[in-house]
């Protein structure tokens, strides 16, 4: 069952000594592995408290600290321009879930893709901080255990994943062949790996007018294949906006240019639908499954009936 924002308030209590809650209200981003609140103390100050629903998700929970640390401290020296939430005390809870974790919040709104407009300005600002993502040097995601590919093992995970998902029945057989077709192509996949967030998109991109001010939710990073932070983009943005984001994050990368990075973000907002009817199959959750089939099947018929087969 969610907690109550009431009881995550006394959690942040716990966690943060001296911590005086005057408000509290219930985040859009809780969701089925975890609950979140932002409250406010006595000043106007206001956090963020997130805690975990599984086991599973404390863990992801605990390895993100780390990694926060390290990111806050480059922001500091100005080695990215983009802020991150600074955790500042952990609460234990009653059960197996883990520790209720209370951040600071990094000021400012979510990014509206629709309201983006194309040339200098905040799409020039996500393109930049996009790509000072993926100039992370990889140690500081490797330092704290996460994941590490280089692009042959990765590319073989996504066939993995490709593979367990036909032996469900469920994808189209034509978008098992376009898939199947583009990991093959081994001329896609000569990238070189790096740091990537692993679940960007609007909710995780705080914004402040003209400016990216913030990047949240990092417990998916790793260092793997740049084109999945680009993935949301070219599923959902015009492609005057996606022209402005990449100008500016390709004068801002130092790596030669990669000329499949889009191929390979176009397949990654593709695969996707696949793995959220994935973890549908993994969590026997009908509802899920049913949403993840519907998906692949208005996919097929877009794909297809515009000619693209490639």
């Amino acid at each position: 069952m969610p907690r109550s924002p009431l009881a995550l308030a006394a959690l942040a209590s716990v966690a943060v000594p001296g911590l005086d809650v005057y408000d509290v209200l219930r985040s859009p981003h809780s969701d089925a592995d975890f609950d979140v609140v932002v409250v406010k103390d006595a000043t106007g100050k206001r956090w963020v408290v997130r805690a975990p629903r599984r086991a599973a998700a404390g863990a992801a929970l605990e390895a993100e600290q780390g990694l926060l640390t390290a990111l806050g401290r480059a922001h500091d020296t100005e080695l990215v321009s983009f802020d991150v939430p600074r955790p500042k005390g952990a609460a234990s809870m009653a059960g197996d879930e883990g520790r209720a974790i209370v951040y600071s919040e990094v000021p400012g709104a979510p990014l509206v893709l629709a309201r983006l407009e194309s040339g200098p300005g905040l799409a020039a600002s996500l393109g930049r901080a996009i790509a000072e993502i993926h100039e992370l040097p990889p140690a500081l995601v490797e330092d704290e255990g996460l994941p590490t590919y280089d692009a042959e093992q990765y590319r073989q995970r996504r066939l993995a994943e490709l593979d367990a998902g036909i032996q469900t029945g469920k994808i189209p057989p034509r978008l098992a062949d376009r898939w199947e077709r583009q990991l093959e192509n081994v001329s896609w996949w000569r990238f070189e790996p790096t740091v990537v967030h692993g679940d960007l998109g609007e909710h995780q991109i705080v914004v402040a007018g003209d400016s990216v001010r913030g990047i949240v939710d990092w417990m998916d990073a790793r260092v793997a294949d740049p084109a999945d932070d680009l993935s949301w983009l070219v599923a959902s943005a015009p492609e005057d906006i996606v022209d402005s984001v990449m100008e500016a994050y390709r004068l801002r990368r130092r790596e030669s240019p990669d000329s499949h990075l889009l191929d390979r973000a176009r397949l990654a907002s593709e695969l996707a639908l696949l793995r959220w009817l994935m973890y549908g199959v993994r969590t026997d959750n009908a509802d899920v499954v049913e949403d993840g089939v519907g998906m692949l099947a208005d996919l097929e018929t877009m794909l297809f009936d515009e000619g693209d087969d490639s």
